[in-house]
């Protein structure tokens, strides 16, 4: 028997509350992780040098655990669970066999590579300590691409907020370790990062180990592969095209990785010309991007995962798969546009808060060099999560080229425009993050007319911007934009310093950073209460959706 409009819509709904409280605890985490790791290492090259060799694993991270290898897994093991237990244990056992000894083997000869080029090439201290720090964290990836297969099948099994806590154990590890070296002020030094990189890997063995936990009551391990063989060979023949167009947004950041490490990685200039960026400019653009990357893991990313098993469900029902595909556009939509404008808004104060006052290498110059990248990666917030979400349509349905070949054009928008907006006079490392957002918006649009015509390809009646869908958005639009011009009005209105500079006042009140903390908080809050009020007000139904069961006689189309 169908399900009804009403009990897709509240598992939707309860599957994205789980998966982003729990989301929402690791990237809070993530954050408290970063902002310890910049008061360590500051604004200078050992702190580029340590996020270089951090976001090297955690690429395979994103791309494995938000995304690539699970979307290829999730719709090959959801079926085999319809048919055969036997036939979903040999799947999910063949699968992180074969991926644990494929990674592990890639970790082997990367670490040989980089072993090699610390032998033979021309001798750099500051390039020999970043690549001795990759050797450390590396062995990260095999055991976190393994928790990633983990994850996917507890959401397959409803599980969702356990299949999130992954990252809160590695923050917890990093923090920890981080915490200890604050409190002996043993700050900035080549020890402290090697410690910091083994912490890492420790946090992947606890990961899998806690997972594997976690799956016992769910999971019969066994050898016996032979009925898993036909649906692997599909999945890992997607497997690829899949990584490539549901990772974009991690490949382009993984590029502008390689762009900002050039002074370390190579040298001052390039091609006789001196390089627009320097040693400082990896760690203000990666311990920037958690910022913005707050919003799009708490809800966009979470938004998607939290679909995917649920468009899979329902790939044959053309119109249930379309009338879930439009909520989950819809909701991530209530919560990227917001996003967008009020990080560009309190930027400033949101870098000085984490990053700046003095510390470590964060001269007012770097905390405004951070602001500008902030403004423009956050310009892109909401073309990210509408992604995350529109590509896994496509991965619904059998289709992984299509959004591969959206993925390439855009790579390869994302390096041109890198190449070519960082030689601007000011713009700088600003300038790799307005390439990535660009291409993020382009390829939303591009997926959306796609999206389009697929939908029509299968015989939807019903299309994603149908009226209601469009009243919607216009009402998102008008809620956010009133909610800004509060916000940058509330800005303007307060004294950029502290007024309380007074001997009667506690010293702490009149210190710039606890002002600019005040500022950021009444702007928050003051944003935070706006929306939320204009949404009851306008009676626009996704906060409902977000934060109560559908009612019983609700769908989309109708709301």
């Amino acid at each position: 028997m169908p399900d009804s409009h009403a009990t897709r819509h509240a598992s939707l709904s309860r599957a994205v509350r789980a998966t982003s409280l729990m989301t929402l605890g690791s990237r809070v985490g993530g954050l408290v992780r970063d902002v310890v790791i910049g008061r360590i290492f500051g604004a200078t090259m050992l702190g580029s040098a340590f996020a270089a060799a951090f976001a090297i694993p955690n690429m395979f991270r994103r791309l494995f655990g938000e995304g690539a290898l699970s979307a290829a897994f999730i719709p090959a093991y959801t079926e085999a669970t319809r048919t055969s237990k036997h036939d979903a244990d040999a799947l999910a056992s063949l699968t992180i066999t074969a991926l644990g000894l494929i990674t592990t083997a890639l970790t082997v000869l990367v670490e040989l590579i980089l072993v090699a080029v610390l032998l033979l090439a021309p001798h750099s201290e500051e390039r020999a300590l970043s690549l001795k720090l990759i050797l450390v964290m590396l062995p990260f990836m095999p055991l976190i691409c393994i928790v990633a297969i983990q994850a996917g099948i507890l959401q397959v099994h409803g599980r969702y907020g356990p299949a999130a806590s992954g990252p809160i154990i590695l923050n917890a590890f990093i923090v920890a370790t981080g915490l200890y070296f604050i409190l002996t002020k043993q700050l900035g030094g080549e020890l402290t990062a090697y410690v910091l990189g083994a912490a890492t890997v420790l946090s992947g063995l606890t990961q899998m180990l806690w997972f594997f936990l976690l799956l016992r009551p769910h999971i019969a391990w066994t050898r016996e592969w032979q009925s898993a063989r036909p649906r692997a060979r599909v999945m890992f023949t997607k497997f690829v095209p899949v990584a490539v167009g549901l990772g974009t947004l991690q490949l382009n950041t993984f590029l502008d990785t390689l762009i900002a490490m050039w002074p370390i990685w190579i040298g001052p200039t390039l091609l006789g010309h001196a390089y627009p960026l320097d040693k400082s400019s990896n760690v203000i653009l990666s311990l920037t991007a958690r910022l913005y990357q707050f919003p799009l893991g708490v809800f966009g990313i979470s938004i998607a995962s939290a679909i995917f098993p649920l468009l899979s469900r329902h790939a044959k029902e053309p119109d249930h798969f379309v009338d879930t595909l439009r909520r989950g556009l819809r909701l991530a939509l209530y919560i990227g546009l917001p996003a967008t404008l009020g990080l560009i808004l309190v930027r400033h104060e949101a870098i000085e808060v984490l990053y700046g006052s003095g510390r470590t290498g964060w001269t007012p110059e770097a905390v405004a060099r951070a602001a500008n990248v902030l403004a423009a990666f956050s310009v892109g917030i909401w073309a990210y999560s509408l992604n995350q979400v529109l590509t896994r349509a496509f991965y619904a349905q059998g289709d992984m080229r299509t959004p591969m070949s959206v993925s390439f054009a855009m790579i390869a928008v994302n390096v041109a425009l890198n190449f070519t907006l960082i030689w601007i006079p000011g713009v700088r490392e600003s300038g790799l993050a307005w390439a990535t957002a660009i291409s993020a918006i382009l390829q939303t649009l591009i997926l959306a007319a796609l999206c389009k015509k697929m939908l029509t390809n299968l015989g939807a009646q019903h299309q994603l911007a149908d009226p209601h869908a469009r009243t919607a958005a216009m009402k998102i639009g008008a809620a956010t934009l009133t909610m800004a011009m509060l916000v940058y009005a509330l800005l303007t209105i307060l004294p950029t310093t502290s007024p309380f500079a007074s001997p009667a006042l506690p010293s702490w009140l009149a210190t710039a950073w606890s002002w600019q903390l005040t500022r950021l908080a009444l702007a928050s809050v003051l944003g935070g209460l706006t929306y939320l009020v204009l949404s009851r007000l306008l009676k626009i139904p996704e906060m409902n959706w977000l934060l109560h069961r559908a009612p019983a006689a609700a769908s989309s189309s109708a709301t």
